[in-house]
């Protein structure tokens, strides 16, 4: 059986899964692009990644054969793809990656046949189009002769059609750690005649040429460590991976994938948007649509899984990724907010395949045109920035734009450092991209893993190894237990501060005074997860105690209860008692389930945007994160309030129940995108309306919340708030400090009754008032008309220290201690002002223990002088730094002892910057 062409892509993906369906695969729907439970990986990369811990052993799936189609995304580490997207006709920062894996089941024979198969009799693609490559052998692994001996039985191919490639093309690695072997590429021409004298070669701009279309990889090894030895897997496994836009542009007669169902109906959108035709090759123009196109899929991707545009990791990857999608609109001509419309035509065209684009239509659009109503004015600051200082290096013949100040656009008006490089690329610059990197420390960081340090521990692999079946977690039902130490993990502290680090090993037995993680066979403690955090308590046995601090669950099956020995002895095999500290879990479940409540009630009042994005509880902790892009109302909040007090006072018993993931969503149930959930789940039923998964432990009824009070709430990144809230005893308390403090107010402004607010505004008119009195009294002694100097010399008596320097009239003065920093500036504008024209006036004053000073220039003299640049080398004479525009700068330093000679400097530094 064969496909018709050309087919839609999503046919080609629908056959690839069935057609392996068909050969005993399970087919296994596409991870999150958020890995989880995986903190060596930005963003998913490939489809094995969810099976990683299956291929080296230490997972088990109840089945061998696997099939996907996982979404993905490579911007980040050893798989980044970003500057190549747009300018070549295969390369994005999103793609779906179609892949059939085997653990351990059938190994390279089946993999070729079953991937001949496909292609040349299911998709019907011409062998005579096709070549594959072989690992040659290299670094001391040998050629993989094997796989060439199946390709010739499967294809009939000769050596010149299976070609023999290095370490680099066919050994496959994920990353710095994890699987990997060997790998075989087939690969397809793009063009009129086939030409296998040209492979090798890169693709021309049009496409035509050789392209990689699928790789399979014989997955033989595992690298532990970074640069670490190789070694073996437990069992052979197969992973592969078929770019599904790669295949489309095959069976779809178009030799890029921009010119796939999957993007070119995002290629017209950007095309209407601008104005502008799109001509399918190499013009700028061209290249700009097709960056956005790409660029909005994994806007709309990733805001769908939670993640915001912001400052630090995932978050900031996703606001470059936004901001060079905004910044080609802009080059297009794009006046106005456009990304989230094209963002909007991803849900439409995908959301049927991925329903959380659907579910999530109204966040994506709405986070998506905030992100670029913020970019697009710091946009127009910051070019008129970059404006400026390519003026200045043009008049002093630099080439290069300083790591500082390429740092500065980054931190101060958010300009990814690859946008600085396009601009200043654009006006024949350079940029010190590692300096500017070594300025910014790493806020920037967009590349490798999000913690390489935080990879499972030995000994906890260890420990886990001696369970025959993952920990039983009794918790729900009971808070205490009896059962059996299986292993002691000791824990040595080593190093101090930021050095400190924790170094783990297997014991037999601990003694008295000795930090532990003790493992047994079936707990009543709930291991930190899904934000709840770890239980507290105690474990016991004859003579010995140990006080549980925390409960982790470090892998997956593994919970391990770290704490202190502070009674006698332990040892593995012992049987101990486990009792959960009652208050500490009671007010946990009170918190949690609150959570759930509250959740509800944000969606009911603010919108089905307001979706979770985090969460942390406690015994003393309520904090919920949630999508929302303002703050709420004193009305808003007071609203949610009722709403979850309301349902409190229902005293609805809380129910949960073991079902099947479809049966959850057919049932209502909201999963949250950041947690990780198998094939069955825990639904949590408060009310007909408050359906949600969650494995934590809850309160028995809604009653035993007691009081909800929100005790705070603000912004934590763009389109995430955070509300604080206390809940039972806790809000008590909370209500009882609110009380007092009243009190306190009422006390200090003797206020009676009811009118503490009507006090506290008279005070604070008072106050004002008298604030205006003192400015206005220090300008008047600033400027020589006070009571003090009776109305004469001032200003006057300052101009006359002013002196001439190569045309230009230079003042630099210290005023009267104390003098505040806008103060300062003020009276430097007037006495620049009465100068008149091609004039410059510095002004320093001790304030505390810090030094200020100040400069003004008329606009004549910031043809020949910068304010900006005149103040660095003045500041720096008093430890400290400064800057500012060309006209007006300002600086502050903690060494006041030289303040005097700092501002004798002044007129030095005008004579060297005028003479350069």
């Amino acid at each position: 059986m064969s496909i018709a062409t050309p087919a839609s892509s999503d046919l080609l993906r629908r056959t690839f899964l069935e057609f392996f369906a068909q050969r005993g695969h399970e087919i296994v729907p596409s991870a999150p692009l958020v890995p989880q439970n995986d903190p060596t990986l930005m963003f998913v990369n490939a489809g094995m990644v969810q099976f990683k811990d299956v291929f080296t052993g230490k997972d088990r799936r109840p089945y061998q054969r696997a099939a996907s189609s996982q979404k993905c995304i490579r911007i980040s580490g050893k798989h980044n793809d970003l500057e190549n997207v747009g300018v070549t006709a295969r390369h994005q920062t999103f793609f779906e990656m179609l892949g059939n894996f085997s653990f351990g089941d059938y190994f390279k024979e089946d993999a070729i046949a079953f991937a001949w198969e496909l292609l040349t009799k299911v998709y019907d693609i011409s062998p005579s189009r096709l070549v594959v490559t072989i690992y040659n052998g290299e670094g001391g692994f040998p050629a993989d002769d094997e796989a060439a001996a199946i390709w010739r039985k499967v294809t009939g191919f000769g050596d010149d059609r299976i070609l023999r490639l290095g370490l680099a093309d066919n050994f496959w690695t994920m990353g710095d750690v994890g699987p990997c072997g060997p790998c075989s590429e087939i690969h397809f021409f793009h063009g009129k005649e086939p030409d296998v004298a040209r492979f090798g070669e890169e693709p021309r701009i049009d496409g035509t040429g050789w392209t990689e279309i699928w790789n399979n990889v014989f997955m033989q090894y595992e690298r532990v460590e970074k640069d670490g030895p190789l070694v073996p897997l437990p069992a052979p496994s197969i992973d592969t991976g078929m770019g599904l836009e790669r295949l489309a542009s095959v069976l779809q007669g178009v030799t890029s994938n921009y010119d796939t169902d999957l993007l070119r109906g995002l290629v017209d959108k950007a095309a209407e948007l601008s104005g502008k035709p799109y001509t399918g090759g190499s013009a700028d123009d061209d290249v700009s649509m097709r960056v956005i196109a790409d660029h909005a899929r994994t806007t709309a991707f990733l805001i769908a899984e939670g993640v915001m545009p912001e400052k630090q990791r995932r978050e900031y990857v996703l606001r470059r990724v936004m901001r060079r999608a905004i910044r080609h609109g802009h080059r297009l001509g794009i006046e106005r907010p456009f990304l989230h419309e094209i963002a909007l035509e991803v849900v439409r065209r995908m959301g049927e395949t991925y329903p959380e684009l659907r579910d999530r239509r109204e966040l994506i659009g709405r986070v998506t045109e905030d992100e670029e109503v913020r970019f697009r004015s710091t946009l127009k600051r910051g070019m008129k920035i970059l404006d400026e200082r390519f003026a200045e290096m043009r008049s002093s013949g630099e080439r290069t734009l300083t790591a500082a100040a390429a740092a500065d656009l980054y931190t101060t008006y958010g300009f990814p450092l690859d946008l600085t490089q396009v601009i200043c690329a654009e006006s024949n610059f350079d940029v010190d991209v590692q300096g500017a990197e070594a300025v910014i420390k790493g806020a920037a960081e967009a590349d490798g893993p999000i913690d390489p340090t935080a990879a499972v521990d030995p000994a906890h692999r260890e420990a886990r190894a001696k369970l025959a079946q993952p920990v039983v977690f009794t918790g729900y039902e009971h808070e205490e237990g009896d059962s059996e130490i299986v292993a002691i993990v000791r824990v040595e502290v080593q190093g101090e501060g930021d050095r400190a680090r924790k170094v783990r090993a297997l014991a037999e037995r601990a003694e008295a005074g000795e930090t532990v993680e003790i493992v047994v066979r079936e707990t009543p403690f709930y291991a930190e997860s899904g934000g709840q955090v770890g239980d507290l308590g105690e474990i016991t046995a004859d003579g010995a105690r140990v006080e549980v601090k925390d409960t982790q669950k470090p892998l997956p099956g593994l919970v391990v209860h770290e704490g202190v020995v502070r009674e006698g002895a332990i040892a593995v095999g012992q049987r101990v008692h486990l009792a959960v500290d009652h208050a500490a879990r009671s007010s946990t479940r009170r918190n949690h389930s609150a959570t759930h409540v509250l959740h509800w009630a944000l969606r009911k009042v603010l919108g089905e945007h307001a979706q979770q994005k985090g969460s942390r509880v406690g015994p003393d902790v309520l904090r919920f994160d949630f999508t929302h892009n303002r703050p709420l109302t004193r009305e808003e909040i007071s609203r949610i309030e009722d709403l979850v007090n309301e349902k409190v006072l229902t005293n609805a018993k809380v129910t949960t129940e073991i079902l099947p993931m479809d049966e959850a969503r057919r049932r209502g149930a909201m999963a949250i995108f950041e947690e990780k959930y198998g094939d069955t789940v825990r639904m949590l039923t408060m009310t007909p309306e408050v359906v949600e998964l969650c494995g934590g432990t809850h309160a028995r009824a809604l009653g035993d919340i007691g009081l909800f009070k929100i005790t705070s709430e603000g912004g934590v990144a763009a389109g995430v708030r955070r509300i604080l809230a206390s809940t039972g005893l806790n809000a008590l308390a909370y209500a009882r400090g609110v009380e007092a403090e009243l009190a306190r107010a009422r006390q200090v402004a003797k206020a009676q009754g009811g009118d503490l607010a009507e006090k506290i505004g008279k005070i604070v008119a008072h106050e004002r008032e008298l604030e205006k009195k003192i400015a206005e009294l220090e300008r008047r002694i600033l400027e020589g008309t006070g009571p003090a100097q009776g109305g004469g010399g001032g200003i006057e008596a300052m101009l006359d220290d002013a002196r001439e320097i190569g045309g230009i009239k230079v003042l630099a003065r210290r005023v009267p201690d104390g003098t505040n920093p806008g103060a300062l500036r003020d009276l430097a504008e007037k006495l620049r002002d009465k100068l008149g024209d091609r004039s410059a006036v510095l002004l320093g004053a001790a304030v505390g223990d810090k030094a200020q000073l100040a400069v003004m220039l008329s606009k004549s003299a910031t043809e020949r002088l910068k304010a900006g640049e005149l103040i660095k080398p003045i500041a720096r004479i008093v430890g400290g730094s400064g800057g500012g525009r060309p006209d007006m700068a300002q600086a502050g330093g903690t060494d006041v002892a030289q303040l005097d000679a700092a501002i004798a400097a002044v007129y030095a530094e005008v004579e060297r910057a005028l003479a350069s």
